[in-house]
C-alpha cells in the first residue's frame, strides 16, 4: 500500500513540476538558472522515496566556476537524488531522444539543458564544441554522465570521453560527483530507506599533455575509489 501511495505522488510531482516548469520556462526561457531550480525540486522528492541525503562537498569545488560535472548514473531512483547537488548556473547534457517525452522533453529543452544525438558522431562532436563554447563564453558549467547509461547494479561503467574533450577544450576542471549503490537498496514498500551519500569531489584540472581517455581511466579509478568507501560508510548505518 505505501509503494502505490509513494508511486501516485511521484507521478503527481511530475506532472505538475512539468506543468509549472514549462510556466517558468516560457517566462525566461533558456534561462542560466532553470535547470537549478527545477532540479532542487526533483532532489526535495528523495524524502517521498524514503531516504535522507547526506551531502559533502569539496570547499575547493564549492569555489570553482564553470566546471564540468560528472556523476555515476545507476538507476532511475537518481532523478529523486542527484539533483539536490545540481548548482546554480549549470545545465545538463543529454540524450536527443529526452525531447519526444511529452511534457518533460519539452521542459529539458526550455530550461536549456544541452541535446545531443549520441547515435551520429559528427553531429555528438559539433555539440561537444557548442557546450565547449557555451562553457567559455557563457559561463555556465555542464553536467553529465560519462557512462552513458545506467549501470543497474553492475558497478560504475568504463567512462566515455565526451565530458573530458569538452572539459580540456573549455579549459575548466572535471568536478566528480559520487553516490553510493542504491541498486536493490530503496524499496518504496519500505517506510526507512536509510541515508544516501553524495560526494562532490575536489576539482580535477586536466593537463593537456594527457589524452582525453587517460582522464577518463585515471578519474574513473578515483571515484570508483570513493563509491567503494561511500557504500562502506552506508551498510555501517
Amino acid at each position: 500500500m505505501l509503494a502505490v501511495f509513494r508511486v501516485i505522488l511521484l507521478a503527481l510531482f511530475i506532472v505538475f513540476s512539468c506543468i509549472f516548469g514549462l510556466l517558468l520556462c516560457v517566462v525566461r526561457p533558456f534561462h542560466r538558472n532553470n535547470v537549478h531550480v527545477i532540479a532542487s525540486w526533483f532532489g526535495a522528492m528523495s524524502r517521498v522515496i524514503g531516504v535522507k541525503l547526506v551531502i559533502n562537498q569539496d570547499p575547493e569545488a564549492a569555489r570553482t566556476e564553470p566546471a564540468m560535472y560528472i556523476a555515476n548514473h545507476q538507476n532511475n531512483y537518481d532523478l529523486f537524488t542527484l539533483p539536490a547537488v545540481v548548482p546554480k548556473n549549470t545545465v545538463s547534457m543529454g540524450k536527443k531522444s529526452l525531447k519526444w517525452i511529452p511534457f518533460f522533453g519539452q521542459l529539458y529543452w526550455l530550461s536549456g539543458n544541452i541535446l545531443i544525438d549520441r547515435g551520429n558522431r559528427s553531429k555528438a562532436m559539433g555539440t561537444l564544441g557548442k557546450s565547449a563554447k557555451r562553457i567559455k563564453h557563457d559561463k555556465l558549467s555542464v553536467w553529465m554522465f560519462p557512462e552513458g547509461t545506467r549501470s543497474y547494479g553492475r558497478g560504475l561503467l568504463p567512462f566515455k570521453t565526451g565530458a573530458f574533450h569538452t572539459a580540456m577544450s573549455a579549459n575548466v576542471p572535471i568536478i566528480p560527483v559520487c553516490m553510493n549503490s542504491t541498486h536493490d537498496k530503496i524499496k518504496l514498500n519500505r517506510w526507512d530507506n536509510g541515508c544516501v551519500y553524495i560526494d562532490i569531489l575536489a576539482p580535477e584540472y586536466l593537463s593537456p599533455e594527457l589524452s582525453a581517455r587517460d582522464h577518463a581511466v585515471r578519474i574513473h579509478a578515483k571515484m570508483a575509489d570513493r563509491i567503494s568507501q561511500l557504500d562502506t560508510q552506508a551498510s555501517i548505518k
